[in-house]
């Protein structure tokens, strides 16, 4: 009884992904690689679907608003894997990945897309610390005396 749950888990999610688009999105310190072809709308995140693998209900919208955007929410499956920074950054790098991979599947989607700035890469990440910092900006606190 015991063997049959602990297999069910360890068995690699098989999707058939033949005949898909293929595109690279990152956020952060985060990368994305996405499949994307037509389907039913599912959404996979690293063998789980989207709705198990982000718990913030933020993220999940923010995924979403590709398919949303070109009004066909349930017409493409996606298979991503995602590694790299938390769970903002993944989810940002998906919509990036995303994104891209429709405008691979149809040139039509790109002005819709990139009026929303979802097919450009946000360059946005942490400072680094500098030397003689507490952190990247934020100085020691100073003593008079």
């Amino acid at each position: 009884m015991e063997n049959a749950q602990t297999s069910s888990k360890t068995t690699k999610l098989k999707l058939d992904f033949k005949d898909s688009k293929y595109a690279t999105g990152r956020r952060k310190t985060s990368i994305a690689r996405v499949w994307l072809k037509k389907g039913s709308g599912k959404i996979y995140v690293n063998g789980k679907l989207y709705n198990e693998y982000f718990a913030s209900e933020n993220h999940k919208m923010q995924i979403t608003r590709p398919f949303e955007l070109i009004n066909q929410s349930t017409g493409y499956d996606v298979r991503c894997n995602v590694k790299g920074g938390g769970p903002t950054g993944q989810a940002g790098a998906m919509v990036h990945g995303i994104s891209k991979a429709l405008v691979l599947l149809d040139e039509s989607f790109k002005s819709t897309l990139r009026t929303e700035k979802l097919t450009t890469r946000d360059s946005r990440a942490v400072e680094r610390k500098k030397p003689g910092r507490r952190k990247a900006r934020r100085s020691f606190q100073f003593s008079k005396r």
